[in-house]
């Protein structure tokens, strides 16, 4: 028997491939050609000319894996594409269209004709019409099963044990239709009516059809009544709302119906010899064109792992290895895409072309920078309709709260440095915030300043409970408005409550002090970590008292300081923040149970602030939008809280989430708390601070240009880099005012040359 590139003469020879989709039949094709002595067999319970849904997206980057892989299946995809560069976005009557995207399209059933002949004439043995036999029986009668039987994949869930599935439901319907013409573009397109908003998405996928996807929430599909619709009825009301898009035009069905999507997450994607692909093993959502690309690379990368590894335990392993970081990522992008256009009825309000750069933006995939380069006209019309003053980017663009003009868009987060002594902030502090100040930063926020020193959350804690402290930060706030003028430097104001009294967190985060130990007060007796912190006493009426005068008499302090704004801080399990939470407040009193009870007492504590906190300066509040865990504070809560706050004079509502309860479940990755910002800012029309792995000015300006932000907190970056902010600028080409280097610092404002690069280009190649 001939040696395959495992290593081993045994195989993986006999191979079974169970569906017949694309992922199935290019893994089948891969292999067979790459082992012509294999035996592959896949399994298709469908006609081989029955398939669902009509075009399919491709990306250059696959296809030029393809091109690589197999030039055969390359040169047939190459004669049937449809290509195309514009997106068109049509909004209340208005279109938008940006250039420069390249897609590349074909009929799904082309696609599956083109790799049955291939898979044909190379020997694979297609089987239609027949139930594959189980996963686990082909295990026992072949090398390697390869499962790519979709989103609702039999063989995951026989050994759901092993393979840890995940899946979850989403809120929108959608349906995929088709339509006898080709558009001019991708197309996206809105309708407002009576049940609700309702979205188009369509794209040309042959020189005389389209694509035509339907979606809308749930509650608007059930209010429009396509609950009970025949589907025949479904898709002429669907032709005729959307009449303009298609020219009067029919729609016409596949066996189509009306569909929710779901998110497949598995924790392993093999099970001894059987492996996953596809939407068997990860679906992302379609609004990002991502299912048969995935399981196309797949399917490549399977079959490279299979040559290259010495055996199959390690060709499934190194595939996952390869694969996981990739759809991670492309799941992030899906996510940010699906709840965008779930949440898509508080964008509607959007200027029209802002609307298009935010739908355009939305996966952050595409960003201000990419889109500029792809579409320089459509971007400068989204900066000018934004206020970016000429050659001013987004960032730069000054903004104003009350009285306190700030130069731009950019904050230095509160950062915790737990180095202070009995709460005075040292040389350490000046250097730090001053070195930010200088770094070009609009807003320079302090570490959370506690208002008690039974209120800090560390021995290195700040405060603002003394005048000796105050002397010192008064201090630090004169070298930021006389080293950095147009620098503004806030305070955030808190108290630890629950969470107080720990350690420095590098010598354990969260953990009790060894000694010296100071009694903690909280909403409800509750402990950060059960059996490890100490039990916090529920405040009392006179308990309550005392904490609002100590944030009082910090303001006051802070006020006589200089600080330009305050913060209250109302997050991260914080004393105010376990009042807001659910799962932190337990109270049964009038400051516990219905959101507004909850709201109660930080309310009093930022009423009575900024009665006295002068009323020219602004006033922010850091909330946590959501505890990352179940039966925590809801979206919908967070939105809640910052209209009370609003309400009572909050000048912007600063967006953080979790950090409440100790096992929480982030969903992290880049930008990932910006959807809740987001919410807030385009629910409430309120200025909203974005927080939360933003770490490039690209981020930054692509956040502001959509309306999804008015100011970005970077923490994380300042540390790595305190100019960041003017790197910012001379990176972008930008040497307006809203980032002006200090003049002892302007020699600086270049990049340093880096070495020898006027060396002669060599002229002749002599043989």
């Amino acid at each position: 028997m001939t040696t395959t590139g495992t290593g081993d003469p045994a195989g993986p020879h006999r191979i079974a491939v169970i569906g017949g989709g694309p992922g199935g039949l290019y893994a089948a094709a891969l292999l067979k050609r790459l082992g012509p002595e294999r035996e592959i067999t896949l399994w298709e319970r469908n006609a081989p000319d029955d398939t669902f849904g009509f075009g399919v997206v491709l990306s250059d980057e696959t296809l030029g894996g393809i091109e690589h892989a197999d030039p055969t299946v390359h040169r047939a995809l190459q004669k049937e594409f449809v290509r195309w560069d514009d997106i068109d976005i049509v909004h209340r009557g208005h279109t938008q269209t940006s250039g420069g995207h390249g897609f590349a399209a074909l009929g799904r059933r082309r696609l599956l004709e083109i790799l049955h002949e291939r898979c044909a004439s190379l020997g694979v043995r297609l089987r239609f019409r027949t139930e594959a036999p189980p996963a686990a029986e082909l295990a026992a009668s072949h090398d390697l099963v390869i499962a790519a039987d979709g989103v609702h994949s039999a063989t995951r869930e026989a050994h759901a044990d092993s393979f840890g599935p995940r899946v979850s439901d989403h809120r929108c319907r959608y349906i995929w239709l088709a339509a006898d013409f080709a558009l001019d573009a991708f197309r996206f397109e809105t309708a407002e009516t009576a049940y609700g908003v309702m979205q188009l998405h369509g794209y040309p996928f042959s020189p005389d059809a389209s694509t035509v996807i339907v979606e809308m929430r749930e509650e608007v599909w059930r209010a429009a009544g396509f609950d009970t619709c025949e589907p025949a009825e479904s898709i002429r009301h669907c032709a005729t709302i959307f009449e303009a898009a298609l020219g009067g035009r029919p729609l016409r069905s596949n066996n189509s119906s009306w569909l929710t999507f779901s998110t497949v997450v598995n924790a392993h994607w093999s099970h001894r010899n059987t492996v996953l692909i596809g939407d068997a093993a990860h679906t992302a959502h379609f609004s990002i064109g991502s299912g048969t690309k995935l399981a196309v690379e797949d399917a490549l990368a399977l079959a490279a792992c299979v040559e290259e590894q010495p055996g199959l335990p390690e060709a499934l392993a190194a595939y996952e290895s390869e694969r996981r970081p990739v759809v991670e990522s492309t799941q992030r992008a899906a996510a940010a895409s699906l709840r965008w256009f779930e949440d898509l009825g508080t964008y509607v309000d959007q200027p029209p072309r802002q609307f298009a750069f935010n739908l355009l933006t939305r996966s952050r995939r595409v960003t201000h920078d990419n889109l500029r380069l792809r579409d320089s006209s459509f971007t400068a019309a989204v900066e000018e309709e934004f206020g970016c003053p000429p050659g001013t980017p987004p960032m730069f663009t000054p903004l104003r709260l009350r009285g306190l003009e700030l130069r731009n868009r950019v904050v230095v987060s509160p950062m915790d440095m737990y180095s202070a002594t009995d709460g005075v902030p040292g040389d350490f502090h000046l250097v730090h915030l001053g070195a930010r100040a200088l770094g070009g930063a609009g807003l320079v926020m302090t570490e959370m300043v506690c208002v008690s020193p039974e209120g800090r959350i560390t021995p290195g804690c700040t405060g603002l409970y003394n005048e000796h402290q105050a002397a010192a930060w008064s201090r630090i706030t004169d070298f930021v408005h006389t080293g950095s003028p147009g620098t503004a430097i806030g305070v955030q104001l808190g108290h630890s409550g629950r969470k107080g009294s720990t350690k420095l967190m590098w010598d354990g985060i969260d953990q009790p002090l060894d000694d010296g130990n100071w009694p903690l007060t909280a909403a409800s007796p509750i402990p950060y970590a059960q059996g490890v912190s100490q039990i916090p006493h529920a405040l009392d009426r006179a308990g309550l008292d005392a904490v609002r005068g100590q944030f009082a008499d910090a303001a006051r302090r802070a006020d006589a300081c200089g600080f330009d704004l305050l913060e209250l801080h109302c997050a991260h399990g914080y004393l105010l923040s376990g009042f807001l939470s659910p799962l932190t407040n337990q109270r049964t009193d009038a400051y516990g149970g219905t959101l507004e009870n909850r709201l109660r007492f930080p309310l009093e504590v930022f009423d009575t602030i900024r009665e006295l906190w002068p009323d020219d300066r602004p006033m922010t509040v850091r909330i946590s939008a959501t505890d990352w865990a179940e039966g925590g504070t809801t979206a919908e809560d967070a939105v809640g809280m910052a209209r009370a706050f609003v309400a009572h004079g909050a000048d912007a509502i600063d967006v953080s989430t979790g950090q409440v309860v100790p096992g929480e479940r982030p969903e992290f990755g880049r930008s990932y708390q910006t959807p809740y910002a987001d919410r807030i800012r385009n629910t409430l029309c309120v200025p909203v601070i974005a927080v939360g792995a933003i770490s490039s000015w690209d981020d930054v300006n692509s956040l502001l240009l959509a309306g999804r932000a008015d100011l970005c907190a970077l923490a994380r970056p300042h540390l790595y880099d305190p100019h960041w902010t003017l790197h910012a600028a001379a990176e972008q080409g930008y040497p307006g005012p809203g980032a002006p280097w200090p003049l002892p610092y302007r020699a600086g404002s270049r990049t340093p040359p880096a070495g020898r690069t006027d060396a002669p280009k060599p002229r002749l190649t002599l043989g």
